[in-house]
């Protein structure tokens, strides 16, 4: 009986996916209206994303433009990046709003890095519990008999090389991300 990889190509994907999602939200010394995917205000009796509610867009290396599609809702999504803290600060013009990212202190990037690096630990155990799940489905296979010893042990090293694989992606990431960060 050959092992399928499948679910564990796909469960290392979600998982470089996910980090990926997590690194757009720590801000750099850039603009990035991925900055504002976890920002959801409060809009016609329920959480909104911003997305829905309004345009996004960068204007300059530190600067948002948001161009709500009601401009009822202005007053709401400037309480809501508020809220949020992400270290931006929002004004309103006759346009809409505009998000401003302060330069970055030393202090502050060492904390990106830190952070970065928290999600980075965090994917990793991740895949080393996606890795567990593989081994103990292939040894689950022996037991019941529809593999021999041979071929347990090349699924395993097989596993072994789509997780090295998946951790060299996510070292690419935060490598990616420290080198934003440091800029």
């Amino acid at each position: 009986m050959a092992y399928d990889f499948t679910k564990l190509k796909n469960n290392i994907k979600e998982t470089e996916e996910w980090l990926g999602r997590e690194f757009s939200g720590i801000r750099t010394g850039r603009a990035s209206v991925a900055l504002l995917d976890s920002v959801r205000p409060e809009a016609y009796g329920t959480r909104t994303p911003m997305q829905q509610l309004a345009s996004l867009s960068v204007e300059d290396a530190r600067t948002i433009r948001i161009i709500p599609w009601d401009k009822t809702v202005t007053k709401a999504i400037e309480k809501a990046i508020a809220e949020a803290d992400i270290g931006v600060s929002a004004s309103t013009d006759d346009q809409g709003l505009r998000v401003s990212f302060p330069e970055l202190t030393a202090e502050r990037r060492t904390l990106l890095s830190k952070l970065a690096n928290e999600k980075l630990e965090t994917a990793r155990i991740t895949l080393r519990g996606h890795r567990t799940d593989a081994i103990k489905e292939i040894e689950a296979a022996e037991k019941e008999g529809g593999m021999g010893a041979d071929d347990v042990k090349r699924y395993k090293e097989e596993v072994q090389k789509h997780i090295d694989a998946g951790t060299e992606a996510l070292e690419a990431l935060a490598k990616k991300k420290h080198e934003e960060i440091s800029l």
